[in-house]
């Protein structure tokens, strides 16, 4: 099975663990530090960005 093409880019991810407060654990060990309960925050925090832009849009 080949590797999915990641749809966040990597400036957004950066952004998202500055926000939930492990970029440092990022620049350190790279994404593969981070626990699966801070991916699973930063895909959450993703979900709520791109609901709150759908929104704006569609007003």
């Amino acid at each position: 099975m080949g590797r999915r093409r990641g749809v966040m880019s990597e400036h957004f991810k950066y952004e998202l663990a500055k926000e939930l407060g492990f970029y440092n654990t990022v620049q350190r060990e790279g994404w593969g530090g981070i626990t699966s309960k801070d991916a699973g925050n930063m895909v959450k925090r993703a979900v709520e960005i791109a609901q709150s832009q759908l929104n704006q849009n569609q007003s």
